[in-house]
């Protein structure tokens, strides 16, 4: 293998933990004629570590979703000593959370009340219960909505007529306004406008591993700088974009693949693996492949969701929340139609944020806040200064606690959806789409009954994941995926004998 492989020459398109980590793969497997070509100027993507005064936030990536053996992320970053020791504990890895992290949550209201958790309860539970039953579809076949939103609402409506029957008016209403919380709550998680975009039957694919989610104490990004110091220098060039990548359906050229970049530089390569961002290719596929992406891979490709989930960062003086809390929900009294948008978007844009978690701990962050904020909402957010989106985040505040004297130390908001490489923040299962969609997402160019040269141009990213899609783990275990698949390649050429024999 090893002399055909130092003479292959494979190009990788974007440097985000997709690109990086096939990268080391390759490198790993004696591939060195690799080079990664990322068009902004740094590493990373999606993976984004920032500073809010000189304190340290995540601006993209935030969470080891399921730390444990079976995470690759995890791994890496205990073996590059990345991880609080807590993080490291047998009883955290073994926690399964099911992708709902058991956060001590506040609850506060329009009206300017602090709520109690038992107030809120009854709609809790329902909600928890229907995004189980949710998940359920892909294994049952058949599907009586298309997408969760008609789902929650209509088990709602019906459910809380049989529960709540008995409940007074007003505490019935609170439960139907805490319901609509929770769905901006899923809008964030799923990065999707509303649930009414998120495809029923496909919306269980999702996987989760056991382990409490956990964060970096000196930021995401120290995982990607650890990665790419252990690639040789000069492999990635930056400030880079590329405009199209040429392959061939036919059996004419030597050289299958020509990557053009924008300042007019031709590369020639065995072989590419893009990694672009779901959001990028649903925007720009028509100019980027040459010839177009074969149909039922671009019909996946626009199925598939990519949606923007926002952070805003808020610092206090002291804290107007409890002690122990986690997590913050804002419940709008007059949201018991169980709504997850807003009709009035530049009017009423944060009324989708749902609340904020908690950066803890407090002795490193001190008194700051991580709201969220999805959708549409989010989008036109970005578009404001910073001043009009303090002032925003000021007035909701003052209103929900009641207190007219809080004023916040300092703003600093992420704006994914602006961002000309990635527009958006992470992939969703759309309506419509089922695992075909993303077996064709990672489905290589030419495709398999063709007679021109294999594996053209493969592809990695979240988006191509079947299970982990939206996670820096998929996104990782996709890198190495499209890496192996080279390496598999070319270690059967050498050897055509044994695999007969």
């Amino acid at each position: 293998m090893e002399a055909m492989s130092v003479n292959t020459k494979i190009v990788i398109i974007g440097c985000g933990i997709a690109g990086i980590s096939a990268a080391h793969r390759l490198f790993k497997a004696g591939f060195h004629n690799v080079r990664i070509l990322e068009a902004t100027a740094r590493s990373g993507g999606r993976i984004k570590t920032g500073a809010l005064g000189d304190r340290i936030v995540e601006i993209g990536a935030n969470w080891i979703h399921g730390p444990c053996k079976e995470n690759p992320v995890f791994c890496l970053a205990q073996q590059y000593g990345l991880l609080d020791p807590e993080a490291l504990t047998p009883e955290n890895q073994a926690m399964d959370v099911g992708g709902h992290p058991p956060w001590v949550p506040n609850f506060f209201s329009s009206s300017g009340r602090k709520l109690n958790a038992e107030d809120v309860f009854p709609a809790l539970e329902m909600f928890a219960e229907l995004l189980n039953e949710g998940s359920e579809f892909p294994n049952q076949g058949g599907e009586p909505f298309s997408n969760m939103g008609e789902f929650i609402r209509s088990e709602v409506q019906q459910r809380s007529e049989e529960k709540w029957k008995d409940i007074d008016a007003n505490t019935r209403s609170l439960q139907l306004c805490t319901i609509s919380n929770m769905l901006k709550v899923e809008c964030s998680v799923n990065g999707a406008h509303s649930l009414d975009e998120v495809g029923l039957g496909a919306y269980g694919l999702y996987k989760t591993l056991p382990g409490l989610d956990c964060t970096f104490p000196g930021g995401f990004e120290g995982l990607v700088k650890n990665l790419i110091s252990e690639l040789p220098g000069g492999l990635v060039t930056y400030s880079r974009p590329v405009r199209r990548v040429h392959w061939s359906n036919s059996e004419r050229r030597e050289n299958p693949v020509e990557v053009e970049c924008d300042d007019g530089e031709k590369i020639t390569a065995d072989h590419v693996i893009v990694t672009v961002p779901l959001g990028y290719l649903k925007k720009h596929h028509s100019t980027l492949f040459d010839p177009p992406l074969p149909l039922h891979k671009l019909h996946s490709v626009q199925r598939l969701g990519f949606g923007t989930n926002n952070k805003i960062f808020v610092e206090f003086d002291s804290p107007w929340w409890d002690a122990d809390c986690e997590v913050i929900h804002l419940i709008w009294e007059d949201e018991d139609a169980v709504v997850d948008t807003v009709l009035d978007i530049q009017g009423s844009w944060i009324k989708k944020l749902f609340g904020f978690t908690v950066l803890k701990p407090t002795e490193r962050y001190g008194h700051v806040l991580c709201g969220w904020i999805a959708g549409h909402e989010s989008e036109h957010m970005e578009t404001l200064t910073e001043q009009e989106v303090t002032h925003a985040v000021t007035q909701l505040i003052r209103r929900f606690t009641g207190n007219p004297t809080i004023s916040p130390r300092r703003v600093l908001r992420s704006q994914w959806f602006h961002d000309p490489w990635t527009c958006g923040s992470y992939s969703y299962p759309g309506k419509g789409c089922s695992e075909q969609d993303l077996e064709n997402m990672r489905e290589p160019l030419p495709w398999k009954g063709s007679q021109s040269k294999p594996l053209q141009v493969l592809f990695a990213g979240e988006a191509t994941h079947p299970c982990y899609y939206s996670t820096v783990h998929g996104a990782l275990l996709t890198g190495w995926r499209e890496a192996d698949r080279l390496i598999s390649l070319y270690s059967n050429v050498s050897e055509p004998l044994k695999s007969k024999l």
